[in-house]
């Protein structure tokens, strides 16, 4: 079977507000030779763009509040049960503003993507633009890697620079650095669906492992 004529990876994408790297997933995964399939969307919170850029598109959306939960451990259970019952081979998340916790990690481990914009490991956490600014870096960036259960900790798959301007406010850098996000983030989950993956301490390996056959669907097999 030629790669074209695959089935695409079946993809979950988890969302907190506006969807921009969502709707950049959605338009790529239109082409039927991108390989990937995004089955669900889902959210921590009701009635955000990213939500409606989904049902626009035709994708199931679920809602995930950690609100409507006893505690943060009951949250981490509801969103690894709602995000499963899709049957992803990849998880990623696009501005998805909340930790999962070790049920998610443990049933996504190695599949669980994020995109972070700061070259990490500096500047993790949610304000990596303005941490940027004020440490007066010329340089920063955004990086895609594989979640792991520390704060922007994981092994680094991708990573893009963008220049820092002297004009530049946390608004207008948080927007440069979007517009090179997006295509890196496509480029990279095509890839690791299309030619499969492998994480091996802190290297991400696109590509076949040289150690054991290749998946038929072009992907490490799930744990």
């Amino acid at each position: 079977m030629s790669r074209d004529e695959r089935a695409p990876v079946d993809v979950v994408v988890l969302v907190s507000g506006s969807g921009t790297l969502l709707q950049a997933l959605l338009d790529a995964s239109q082409d039927s030779t991108y390989g990937v399939r995004v089955v669900a969307v889902g959210a921590d919170r009701d009635g955000i763009a990213g939500l409606e850029r989904a049902q626009r598109a035709g994708v199931p959306t679920f809602v995930c509040r950690v609100k409507d939960h006893a505690s943060r451990d009951e949250w981490d259970l509801a969103l690894t049960e709602r995000t499963a019952a899709h049957d992803p081979r990849i998880v990623v998340s696009a501005g998805f503003l909340k930790l999962v916790g070790a049920r998610f990690l443990e049933r996504f481990a190695g599949r669980y993507l994020n995109s972070h914009n700061a070259l990490l490991p500096a500047f993790p956490g949610i304000h990596g633009p303005r941490d940027a600014l004020e440490y007066g870096v010329k340089i920063t960036g955004a990086t895609l890697f594989v979640v792991d259960a520390g704060v922007d900790t994981g092994a680094i798959v991708a990573q893009c620079a963008v220049p820092v301007l002297d004009d530049d406010t946390e608004e207008s850098l948080t927007e440069r650095i979007k517009a090179s996000e997006r295509p890196q983030l496509v480029e990279w989950v095509g890839r690791m669906a299309r030619e499969g993956f492998t994480v091996e301490g802190r290297r991400v390996r696109v590509g076949p492992d040289p150690a054991s056959r290749p998946s038929p669907r072009g992907i490490v097999p799930s744990p």
